[in-house]
């Protein structure tokens, strides 16, 4: 991914034609660079909100990537921060120009929860997706049938049109992040009871493992089962861990509850669940016998 945007020539890709980030990472990217703006002249945040009337909670906000900049704010704090040069400038304007518009699951609106966006828009921009799971497959190795059971599960009372929603926007997910020119590359993990549990119907998940088979051949995918004798007690919940390639965004862990989400980016949590990833990995089926352990249970469903 670009270090930093063009001012000129296509708006929407970077250097060698590569396609910019979403706008979820380009406002985490922006938030960093003008972070290191401020810190490198030793400017307190109550200093930079002062400077574009606000507080220091509202330049924290900005810096974390929460909200977008307005173009009157980012005006104030470069000339704040000493950067006077109008190409460098029209570089910022560029990048919180395309930060502060709407990602493709804006469309989605309608069933889309709030906590929900930010991952979609770092599963977009990330360049490995490493995730375990416990309790059902990955949303991005579903197949329409097994979303559906599994949605209708998860919202009981929900009309069957949220539904339909939900399962549309998981099938556009997997096509933004799996099926784009350079897809990232995904490692997921799931335990043994996973592949076992039937939602839907026999039918419904003889055609999942089905699925699972085919992505398991892509060279990007790797996908390894868990057997019950491997202790996932130290992860106690799915997570998922996203990296990326641009240097200006920081890992991030992702851990999905029933009705919201937790996101952790310090360094010493990454480590803490990697080190717990990697141990996953290793004491699970190798690929090529998780790619085994599947089709004998595909067998086993006639």
């Amino acid at each position: 991914m670009p270090a930093m945007m063009q001012p000129i020539g296509d708006p929407s890709r970077g250097p060698g034609s590569e396609p910019l980030p979403g706008p979820t990472a380009l406002r985490i990217i922006l938030g960093v660079r003008l972070r290191r703006l401020r810190q490198d002249l030793d400017i307190t945040r109550e200093d930079a909100g002062r400077a574009i009337r606000g507080s220091h909670a509202k330049i924290t906000r900005l810096e974390r990537g929460q909200v977008g900049a307005k173009e009157r704010d980012l005006r104030d704090l470069l000339t704040l921060y000493g950067v006077h040069d109008p190409d460098k400038r029209a570089e910022f304007f560029e990048m919180a120009r395309h930060a502060n518009s709407a990602g493709w699951w804006h469309r989605y609106s309608d069933v889309v929860e709030e906590w929900f966006e930010l991952h979609l828009g770092l599963e977009e921009a990330a360049s490995m997706i490493r995730t375990y799971e416990v309790q059902f497959l990955p949303g991005l190795l579903q197949t329409e049938d097994y979303a559906y059971a599994v949605s209708k599960l998860g919202y009981p009372n929900t009309e069957a049109r949220k539904i339909a929603r939900l399962v549309e926007l998981r099938m556009m997910r997997q096509q933004m992040v799996l099926d784009r020119e350079e897809p990232p590359r995904l490692w997921a993990v799931v335990d043994e009871a996973v592949v076992r549990r039937p939602f839907g119907g026999t039918e419904v998940m003889r055609a999942q493992l089905e699925h699972l088979l085919t992505m398991a051949e892509r060279p990007e995918i790797t996908l390894q089962v868990a057997p019950f004798a491997v202790s996932s007690a130290a992860v106690g919940s799915p997570v998922t861990i996203l990296r990326f390639a641009d240097p200006d965004l920081p890992d991030k862990v992702y851990m999905e509850h029933l009705t919201s989400a937790v996101y952790l980016d310090k360094q010493e949590e990454i480590d803490q669940y990697t080190l717990i990833m990697d141990r996953l990995s290793a004491e699970a089926y190798p690929p090529a016998r998780s790619v085994e352990f599947l089709r004998t249970l595909h067998a086993e469903l006639g």
